[in-house]
C-alpha cells in the first residue's frame, strides 16, 4: 500500500505535488490507472487512481473516501523539552506518531539545552511517520514555547507532570480516566526544576512517576505515549 499525504484536497480530483509526483512515477514507476491511496491529515483516507501521469504534476481521480479513519478514543497532547541533540526528538516525533498521538509542543525550561526548534523540519517527520503507519489523522507540531506561557493556557481535562524529584506523586494508571483528553509534560535531561513543578501544580497538573529507571527525555515521552494508548484499548 503506497500512501500520499495530500492535506489540502478538496474535490474528485488532486494534483499531487512536485515531491509526491516525483515519487510516483519516478520512484514508484506508477502509470495512467495504477492504484494508490492518500491520506489529508484531518482524517480522510482516499483510495485513487492516477489519471495522467506526470512527474511534476500527476492528475488523480478519487475512487472512495472513508471519514475519520483509525480515529482514537482519546486525545493525547505531550509537551516535550526538545532534547539538545535534534535527533532523538526527531525519532520521538516518528515513534510516536506511529503508536498515536494528538498534538505535540516544544517546551522550554530553565534546564533545557536546546532553546530553539525547526518545526518545519520536524513536521516533514511526522508526515513521514503518518505515511508509513497508514495513519491519516496528522498529528498537530505547536511552536516552541515558555514553560511559564505554557502551564497557564493548558485546558486540557487531565493534566500531568512527570519529573524525577524525590516528592509525593501517582501514577498514570491511578489517576487515568478512559476515554479523554490528556496532557503530559516531560522536561529536559536535568529535569524540571522544584519551581517549575510547583508552578504546574498550581495550575492543576498532578505529578507522576514513570518508574524506577531514569529515563532520557524522548523515552519518558515515549513510555507516556504508549501507556496512555495501551489503557484507552
Amino acid at each position: 500500500m503506497h500512501i500520499f499525504y495530500t492535506p489540502d484536497i478538496n474535490s474528485d480530483t488532486y494534483i499531487l505535488s512536485e515531491e509526491e509526483s516525483k515519487h510516483c512515477i519516478k520512484v514508484l514507476r506508477f502509470q495512467k490507472g495504477s492504484l494508490l491511496n492518500l491520506v489529508d491529515g484531518k482524517g480522510g483516507f482516499y483510495d485513487a487512481i492516477v489519471d495522467e501521469p506526470h512527474p511534476k504534476r500527476t492528475r488523480i481521480v478519487i475512487q472512495r473516501v472513508q471519514k475519520n479513519f483509525g480515529r482514537r478514543n482519546h486525545y493525547l497532547h505531550i509537551a516535550i523539552a526538545p532534547t539538545k541533540n535534534i535527533e532523538r526528538l526527531e525519532w520521538f516525533l516518528e515513534k510516536a506518531t506511529e503508536i498515536g498521538i494528538d498534538e505535540i509542543t516544544p517546551i522550554i525550561c530553565d534546564r533545557s539545552e536546546r532553546k530553539d526548534v525547526k518545526t518545519e523540519r520536524l513536521n516533514k517527520v511526522i508526515t513521514t511517520a503518518v505515511k508509513q503507519s497508514i495513519k491519516a489523522f496528522h498529528p498537530k507540531l505547536n511552536e516552541a514555547e515558555r514553560f511559564s506561557e505554557f502551564i497557564l493556557r493548558s485546558q486540557n481535562t487531565n493534566k500531568y507532570i512527570a519529573h524525577c524529584i524525590e516528592s509525593k506523586k501517582s501514577v498514570i494508571k491511578d489517576q487515568f480516566k478512559l476515554n479523554s483528553d490528556y496532557i503530559v509534560m516531560i522536561g529536559p535531561e536535568g529535569d524540571f526544576t522544584s519551581h517549575e513543578v510547583d508552578a504546574a501544580m498550581k495550575q492543576g497538573f498532578i505529578p507522576i512517576s514513570l518508574g524506577n529507571s531514569r529515563l532520557r527525555t524522548e523515552t519518558a515521552a515515549l513510555e507516556v505515549c504508549f501507556e496512555i494508548n495501551f489503557l484507552n484499548r
